[in-house]
């Protein structure tokens, strides 16, 4: 497995879970009253600029969380430790040490340093048993049971999220986009299994999945068929066991766009 990777999804799941709960918490100002230093907040602010100036004809992630250091991250939960952080992660000063060890193992990871192959394995035993607890704690919310795979989060390359913000999700992205046959759409998913099952990834254009695959990355070129108000395409994760919570998969996030012939 990809030791890049892993580190990169579970300090990204850390991310989005993070928001998520503490915009239910504490309000949609949370980041203010998160307990960062206001010179952090100023050089996240810096660095969304630099990165708006970076991609001027490119998408750029507009919420704040995602220009902050890791350290950032383990400050907020430290003083942000709700229930519902206990509920996902358990005891804090055995979380921590496993925050803390993320942290020392990121660096030469960043560095492009070799990691030593223990030092590989403890980096991707402890960045799959964040994502893992983190599923596992949104599907007993979704279902008061711990047993099926969930969605961590789904983006397309047109600038459009979805992330798990609570419990009553709707898992929609109406994004209220203008397309034409001809135009391509790239897709990126995260998802994670409570046990670590190794999962399928599904896509349906309006119609039910077709084609299962090992990645979360798909590609739509968009046809004259197409052509409709409301045009949903759907992805879909399942595990391999013999039951899924619903029906042939376990998860799916849909986005809708309105595709209209070209103007003449």
């Amino acid at each position: 497995m990809d030791v890049t990777q892993a580190l990169r999804d579970a300090e990204n799941s850390l991310r989005d879970f993070i928001a998520a709960v503490l915009s239910q918490t504490i309000g949609s100002d949370w980041v203010e009253h998160s307990g960062i230093s206001p010179e952090r907040l100023e050089k996240w602010r810096e660095r969304k600029a630099t990165e708006e100036k970076r991609q001027e004809s490119g998408v750029v992630e507009e919420r704040m969380i995602y220009y902050a250091d890791f350290y950032d991250l383990k400050t907020i939960l430290k003083k942000n430790w709700t229930t519902e952080f206990s509920a996902a992660f358990g005891d804090w000063k055995t979380f921590e040490v496993w925050l803390s060890e993320l942290e020392r193992l990121r660096d030469p990871d960043a560095h492009r340093r070799e990691l030593l192959p223990h030092q590989k394995h403890l980096a991707l035993g402890i960045s799959g048993e964040i994502r893992t607890r983190i599923v596992r704690y949104r599907s007993r919310k979704e279902t008061t049971e711990d047993c099926f795979p969930r969605f961590e989060s789904a983006r397309d390359s047109l600038g459009n999220i979805w992330v798990h913000t609570g419990e009553l999700d709707l898992k929609l992205v109406l994004t209220k986009m203008v397309l034409n046959p001809g135009d391509t759409i790239d897709f990126a998913v995260t998802a994670s299994d409570p046990e670590d099952l190794p999962l399928e990834y599904g896509i349906g254009l309006d119609e039910p999945v077709k084609i299962w695959q090992a990645s979360g990355e798909f590609q739509v070129t968009l046809t004259d068929k197409h052509i409709a108000e409301n045009f949903a395409v759907g992805l879909y994760i399942r595990s391999p066991r013999s039951y899924h919570a619903s029906s042939s998969y376990d998860d799916t996030v849909r986005f809708v766009y309105h595709v209209l012939p070209p103007r003449m």
